[in-house]
């Protein structure tokens, strides 16, 4: 236990520094640059919680997947989050929400290093990744109907680049790549991926 806790103020300082670094914007449409985004489109603002424990014997990175009884991504593995509504002061405070309505996250819990650049989806949102570490266990709390299972990947995982693919599928009559970054039974990819990609890089910096 004293090691890993030896560990947490490096590993604070190491996110803080790759969230500070210049860079921009990610999108779904990253790898598929023939796809024409017209100019005058209306985003809607969204934010998600990139929460990544400390209490464990080796970092991880808390994520959902969402229940297959949902009309829009139904079965994908994603952050906690969402839209931010009017009663939301910033979109860290839309997560923060939407991470105790979805998974329990007591909002007092998380602290807060920075935020990604924003990522724009193929839904229309412009997507703030909002990341925060959480140094002590709490009670998972599901939310009915929306999350089949909360789980965790440990950030080592996803921080190697060479875990990452590049894989394809058919949308809506249009062949569309995308990254994929799968760990055991759990297909990470899309928005999720891309996002959890940019910290990779930042963090090989």
């Amino acid at each position: 236990m004293t090691q890993i806790r030896a560990t947490v103020p490096d590993l604070e300082q190491q996110l803080t520094a790759a969230l500070g670094a210049v860079g921009d914007g990610s999108s779904d449409f990253d790898l598929n640059p023939d796809v024409t985004l017209p100019a005058d489109r209306k985003l809607r603002p969204a934010g998600v919680l990139v929460a990544v424990s400390t209490y464990q014997e080796a970092p991880q990175v808390i994520l959902t997947k969402r229940s297959s009884a949902l009309k829009h991504h139904p079965g994908q593995i994603a952050f906690a989050g969402g839209k931010q509504d009017a009663a939301d002061a910033t979109v860290a405070d839309a997560a923060l929400r939407e991470a105790w309505e979805e998974i329990g996250l007591p909002r007092e819990l998380p602290l807060i290093l920075g935020s990604l650049p924003q990522h724009e989806t193929v839904t229309g949102f412009q997507v703030t990744p909002v990341v925060a570490l959480i140094d002590r266990p709490f009670e998972i709390r599901p939310e009915a109907g929306e999350v089949a299972e909360v789980f965790s990947v440990p950030l080592s995982h996803l921080l190697d680049p060479g875990n990452y693919q590049v894989q394809s599928r058919r949308w809506r009559g249009v062949r569309r790549h995308y990254f994929a970054v799968p760990y055991g039974p759990y297909y990470i990819w899309g928005a999720t991926a891309r996002m959890l990609r940019g910290l990779a890089e930042r963090m090989q910096r």
